[in-house]
């Protein structure tokens, strides 16, 4: 290998390592918390030194803060794209939407971020309020959005769009919970692949105009 190669090959392997980093971080809080992860073992994780996380983070709220921006909140964003498309009507723009968010337990890294949030968010306000701001807020208020487009066009029938919008969030976002913390118990089991299809076509027929 020349010189040059080992260069770009040097350059590559630094240009990828904080998402490195990141990925490691996201499954060490995931698997001990965010109060028992350690610098030292998310680096052992990611196979670094402790003083290379620090060319990169300064503290694990700091590598928190960059996974919500990378992973969430990048997906947020092509939810806004999607809603964007003015040519599509509210109720095919509302299921497409949903449909995506729904595409989101199929990421482990995606379905992760909502049991972290419920198990540390009372100890560590500030990774709710990230997740809240970056995420939650964002989401729904491309959703309400569209559905506030629905009911002007006379195509939803006359109901708040932010409740409604939570309401359509919401069941998508427990089976995320659900995957992540009870589908490893014997019973009752959420299917994602039947559930969020059939949750999204009784919540869309719901907001119909002349539905009963």
């Amino acid at each position: 290998m020349s010189n040059l190669e080992r260069s770009q090959r040097w350059q590559r392997r630094k240009d990828a390592r904080p998402a490195e980093l990141l990925d490691a971080a996201l499954a060490e809080f995931f698997e001990k918390g965010f109060a028992a992860a350690r610098l030292e073992d998310i680096a052992a994780r990611a196979g670094v030194s402790k003083g290379t996380v620090y060319l990169y983070f300064d503290s694990k709220e700091e590598m928190f803060e960059a996974l919500v921006q990378a992973i969430p909140k990048a997906n947020v964003e092509q939810m806004r794209a999607i809603a964007m498309d003015a040519t599509v009507p509210p109720e095919d723009l509302l299921r497409r939407m949903l449909t995506f968010v729904g595409g989101f337990l199929r990421d482990e890294r995606m379905a992760k971020f909502p049991r972290l949030i419920i198990s540390d968010g009372g100890r560590f306000p500030k990774l709710a309020e990230t997740y809240k701001r970056e995420v939650i807020s964002r989401g729904i208020g491309i959703l309400s959005a569209v559905i506030e487009r629905g009911i002007k066009e006379g195509v939803f029938r006359a109901v708040d769009p932010l409740q409604a919008a939570f309401a359509g969030l919401a069941p998508i976002l427990f089976t995320a919970i659900w995957r992540t913390t009870f589908e490893r118990f014997e019973g009752e089991q959420i299917d994602a692949e039947i559930f969020v299809p059939q949750h999204i076509d009784t919540f869309v027929r719901g907001l119909l105009k002349g539905a009963p």
